[in-house]
């Protein structure tokens, strides 16, 4: 059963840029999580870690509660699947939704989108692999080179954006429209625990690079007061707090 979700925003501290990760082990704990935060964040990630236990229906409580909802699934299968698992995706209304950044597949989830408000992202190259990561998979080109080919893909793909680091948001906004969206994970606070991250910046920084939404994790669901490290995290972004 569902549960009250907070519709109230704090304009004045809320920013919708910040995507806070649902990245916890059951819907209870999400809901929890929300209900702490509560009116000071707008926009929340639901992952693969709620997608079989009721991730869908929490994102559509999130829509009915006003919030803005990030389904980062990562879609990667042949053409035809992805075009019918993107149109079913869209009929919730839901934000953003990634895919892998191979041009058949992102071509396949614009074609799947429709014309609701849904916008589709492209994971160029995720954030816990550095150059040594990809050469050991077979990659040849380095992270940032593999990052700027796969953003031209996704822009003849005709997809509203991509998926990089921080750390190529600035090179990447050089080369595409006002638009497109750039969404980083991988935002850390200054000295914070980077995990198994190895792309990072803060989220200062990473707007000010070109982002124009950061996905914030571990340094709010993962600690003993997420609405602080949230306020903390607020006050960075408008350059109150360490850089």
């Amino acid at each position: 059963m569902s549960i009250k979700l907070p519709v109230h925003i704090e304009n004045d501290v809320a920013d919708e840029r910040m995507y806070v990760a649902l990245d916890v082990p059951s819907i209870y704990e999400a809901r929890a999580l929300i209900g702490m935060l509560g009116g000071i964040v707008k926009s929340y990630k639901i992952g693969l870690q709620l997608l079989p236990i009721g991730g869908m229906e929490l994102a559509r409580e999130l829509k009915e509660a006003g919030k803005n909802v990030f389904l980062d699934f990562k879609l990667h299968d042949i053409g035809t699947t992805v075009e019918k698992a993107t149109r079913s995706i869209s009929n919730i209304g839901a934000d953003l939704l990634t895919v892998h950044a191979r041009p058949d597949v992102m071509q396949a989830a614009a074609q799947g989108k429709g014309f609701g408000p849904l916008k589709i992202l492209g994971v160029t190259v995720l954030t816990s692999l550095d150059d040594q990561a990809l050469a050991d998979i077979g990659y040849a080109l380095p992270a940032s080179e593999l990052v700027m080919r796969r953003v031209e893909q996704a822009k003849a793909a005709n997809i509203d954006g991509i998926v990089s680091s921080p750390l190529e948001a600035k090179s990447v906004r050089s080369i595409v429209p006002d638009e497109f969206l750039i969404v980083t994970p991988g935002v850390r606070m200054a000295g914070g625990d980077l995990g198994d991250q190895k792309r990072v910046a803060t989220p200062h920084d990473a707007l000010a690079n070109g982002a124009s939404h950061i996905v914030i994790g571990r340094p709010i669901n993962s600690v003993h007061n997420p609405r602080e490290a949230a306020l903390n995290i607020l006050r960075n972004i408008r350059g109150e707090a360490e850089q």
